[in-house]
């Protein structure tokens, strides 16, 4: 008989190489150094991160067949060179003090392996978790989030005893043996596997599972409806987000009054609750459906976007932009998981990462469209209200499409009638 491989070491695995890609996130430790050494401008470093984020999303929407056609371990394998050439190829290109250079491997290169590394596992865990199928996704993607908490401290020591450019070789040579190792171990599930006592718990009704609407091909699911609000309610999600982490502190220290070092200290709290909102939003989604945690999202972040302007207590201040982090980080999380309800998983690889080009847009229309409005307004105030009036869009958005689901799911059940669907939609 095949031996079945553990699906909480697949989960292991997986985290793995999202703890490792998601180190992009601590990019702004190397900000100063960078500008210091090598007389570079804060903006063109910034450049660097926004380049890779966008190579994430649009190299996750052309390689999703890729990691649909050859599975997760050579899609894995294949992102832990991307990724470990890019960050190893920066410490090149800082020991050349090329700029463009490092726009090429960290930005083109790393960010190529990001997008790749970010959905090789994912629907892979979705097949293997059809029980825990938001919790297990959650894992790994929360390691995305929680990334830098140790990648930060680990680079800054690196950088003040070996130089930028060793540290970049050091880190790239460690990801590329962490993603590879954790690669080499992710298989998808064998054919009609369940997990032990999956099919006796749904025959006495002790577990329900939520079957899923559809069994889509990518191309099939682009052009139905479901998917641009998918794409749309991330898209609000993700560029609100982002523009929040990235005028945090200055944010902070004008409408509450904080000290620079206070609002420092809460840029690297919000690491932690994007991490957990990534777990814990996940794991909710398994009980009460993703269509209901997406409406949850956008209704506390309205109310949070609305406050924010009227908050001049650093405490409320600190609750409300946390708060928004946990949605903002559990949007990530629980959209493989939406998908699969939606679409199935029989290329739920592929779907997923057309959605992500959601996120690639949202990365630099976020900053971007922020700092339009802060410099037209000269106040972030204004730019909240804005924030609230997307996100009111976006929870719209998040009740039509339970319409669309409900009356998707009275015709299946008019033409299967023996089929039983989650209610939850």
């Amino acid at each position: 008989m095949q031996k079945v491989k553990n699906r909480w070491l697949i989960a292991a695995a997986a985290l793995g190489i999202h703890m490792s890609i998601g180190s992009a996130y601590a990019w702004s430790v190397f900000t100063n150094p960078l500008a210091t050494q090598y007389n570079w401008e804060t903006t063109q470093i910034s450049l660097i991160f926004s380049i890779a984020i966008f190579f994430l999303g649009t190299s996750a929407a052309f390689m999703g067949r890729f990691v649909e056609k050859h599975g997760p371990r050579r899609s894995g394998m294949l992102a832990a060179l991307f990724f470990g050439l890019g960050v190893a190829g920066s410490g090149l290109a800082t020991l050349l003090e090329s700029l463009y250079l490092l726009y090429f491997f960290y930005g083109i290169i790393g960010g190529i392996g990001l997008g790749i590394g970010y959905i090789a596992p994912v629907s892979t865990l979705v097949k293997w978790f059809p029980d825990r199928r938001g919790l297990a996704t959650g894992l790994a993607i929360m390691g995305f989030g929680f990334a830098s908490l140790i990648s930060g401290p680990a680079s800054e020591y690196l950088i003040t005893k070996v130089g930028i450019p060793h540290t970049f070789f050091i880190l790239g040579s460690i990801y590329f043996i962490i993603m590879t190792l954790s690669a080499l171990y992710l298989a998808p599930p064998p054919k009609d596997w369940q997990p032990k006592g999956f099919i006796q718990a749904k025959e006495t009704n002790k577990l329900k599972i939520k079957q899923d609407l559809a069994q889509l091909t990518a191309q099939e699911a682009i052009k139905t409806r479901r998917f641009w609000m998918l794409w749309f309610m991330l898209f609000i999600n993700i560029t609100c987000g982002i523009a929040i982490i990235s005028v945090a502190s200055p944010m902070a220290q004008e409408i509450t009054g904080m000290t620079a070092l206070a609002a420092a200290t809460m840029v690297g709290v919000m690491g932690l609750f994007n991490g957990a909102g990534r777990i814990f939003w996940a794991f909710l989604s398994d009980y009460i459906g993703r269509p209901n945690v997406y409406t949850v999202f956008f209704v506390i972040q309205v109310i949070a976007f609305l406050l924010i302007p009227f908050t001049s207590q650093p405490i409320l201040f600190q609750i409300l932009t946390f708060v928004i982090m946990t949605c903002y980080g559990g949007g990530f999380s629980s959209i493989p998981a939406y998908i699969g309800d939606i679409f199935g998983t029989k290329q739920l690889g592929a779907i997923h990462g057309y959605i992500l080009t959601a996120w690639a847009m949202a990365g630099i229309v976020g900053p971007l469209l922020l700092s339009f409005i802060y410099d037209t307004s000269n106040s972030y105030n204004v730019t909240m209200l804005i924030f609230a009036i997307l996100f009111s869009l976006a929870l719209i958005i998040s009740l039509w499409i339970r319409i669309d689901l409900k009356k998707l799911q009275k015709k299946q059940q008019k033409s299967s009638p023996n089929v039983s669907f989650s209610k939850q939609l």
